[in-house]
């Protein structure tokens, strides 16, 4: 018997979920990121440093300076703002 038969007896490790926060809807999970896609940026850090220190001043997210910035830019520009936090 050579040394890895034995791992063909054993239980396959459970898949570890991403660290992705999970929202309970109607008695099932779902990932708050489904159907959404990333919007990237690379700024100074400077830039980061600051829109870390009015996210904790504001007691908010990123996300939701981000979001925030977005629709005012839309308004600024005519369009519907998209309202997505």
């Amino acid at each position: 018997m050579s040394r890895f038969a034995g791992l063909k007896k054993t239980v396959a490790p459970s898949v570890v979920e991403p660290a992705a926060q999970t929202v309970v809807e109607k008695g099932r999970a779902r990932n708050p990121r489904e159907g959404k896609r990333a919007v990237v940026g690379y700024f100074s850090p400077a830039v980061s440093k600051g829109l870390h220190q009015l996210a904790l001043d504001t007691d908010t997210t990123i996300q939701g300076l981000i979001g925030e910035a977005i629709d005012d830019l839309m308004r600024k520009h005519g369009r519907h703002p998209f309202g997505e936090r």
